[in-house]
């Protein structure tokens, strides 16, 4: 597909919002400013694929923890639960996306999850807050501690990641709307970045 249309203007880029926003830093920045807007929102929500559907569901999951300098995403799971079954069947139909209604910022990040239930994982991600979440059953074994069996980890290799970093604040966000708009032009008010697969890769590759 084209990126730019055939006007009686001249050629335009067909999505002028994106065209004026895209940036490519040395991929080194793009990496720190995804990892750091991750981090600092940690609350997101996980897309996968029904079991036996073409139908998507999503969930809001909290960060557990970032391998790989930063670009590989681990929560928790409870290895009986629905997401986990979703994940396990389409373990390539992942994404992850995040935003702050304060900055305007967002990330989505697609890869591929795996299900982790190694007790040398569990333990080192592991968090008291998980005992809320799956109770105590009373038989000493599914108590919510870091021995649980139902717990485990999802970690999702990223693969391809698009984000958008907030150039102003709210109130420079508005006025800057507002000036685009009067003039026929997109307002500049987000840096969005992309990271290929490539990227990411060599960057998994010289941090692992």
């Amino acid at each position: 597909m084209s990126s730019t249309i055939h006007t009686s203007a001249g050629d335009k880029p067909v999505d002028p919002y994106k065209a004026k926003s895209l940036q490519d830093p040395p991929l080194p920045q793009k990496i720190e400013d995804l990892t750091t807007f991750i981090s600092s929102t940690k609350f997101g929500m996980l897309t996968t694929q029904l079991p036996n559907s073409e139908f998507l569901t999503s969930r809001c999951m909290a960060l557990a923890g970032m391998e790989n300098g930063g670009i590989d995403l681990i929560f928790h799971t409870n290895l009986f639960s629905s997401k986990t079954l979703d994940l396990s069947l389409h373990p390539s139909q992942v994404n992850m996306s995040f935003y702050d209604p304060v900055s305007g910022g967002w990330a989505s990040v697609s890869g591929v999850a795996s299900i982790i239930s190694d007790p040398a994982t569990v333990e080192k991600y592991y968090s008291p807050a998980l005992s809320a979440w799956l109770g105590d059953l009373g038989d000493g074994v599914h108590d919510g501690s870091p021995s649980d069996p139902r717990i485990g980890v999802i970690k999702l290799e990223a693969r391809l990641a698009t984000y958008a970093i907030a150039k102003r604040g709210a109130i420079g966000r508005a006025v800057e709307t507002v000036r685009s708009v009067a003039g026929g032009d997109v307002p500049a008010v987000n840096s969005i970045r992309e990271l290929s697969s490539e990227e990411l890769q060599e960057w998994r590759r010289t941090h692992a």
